[in-house]
């Protein structure tokens, strides 16, 4: 029998561009919210503290820190950054023209 190319493979069972891109924000929220944890450990900040400081739960602590990063509100966002010490700056960019946002 003779292998199969990728080709082969694709016309048998075509990408799902969907689940592709539903992967790929997934992915990126993974990433933002990584950020965030390390930014907090490296500070030396329990989650319990940083709750505490936010006036929200511990356990939402975590859902923003493992991935539930895209339902935050931007004030909750502005109060964790300014509670490890940073800024919150927004840049919105629409047609080539960026807006930078700063708190």
């Amino acid at each position: 029998m003779k292998p199969m190319t990728i080709d082969d493979i694709l016309k048998i069972r075509p990408v799902d561009e969907a689940a592709v891109e539903r992967e790929k924000k997934r992915m990126i929220a993974e990433i933002r919210a990584y950020k965030l944890r390390e930014l907090r450990r490296k500070l030396h900040i329990p989650q319990q503290a940083l709750a505490r400081a936010l006036h929200i739960s511990q356990p939402r602590i975590s859902q923003i820190e493992n991935g539930e990063i895209d339902s935050i509100k931007v004030g909750t966002l502005k109060r964790y950054v300014e509670a490890v010490g940073g800024h919150l700056r927004i840049e919105i960019t629409v047609n080539g023209h960026t807006t930078l946002l700063d708190s």
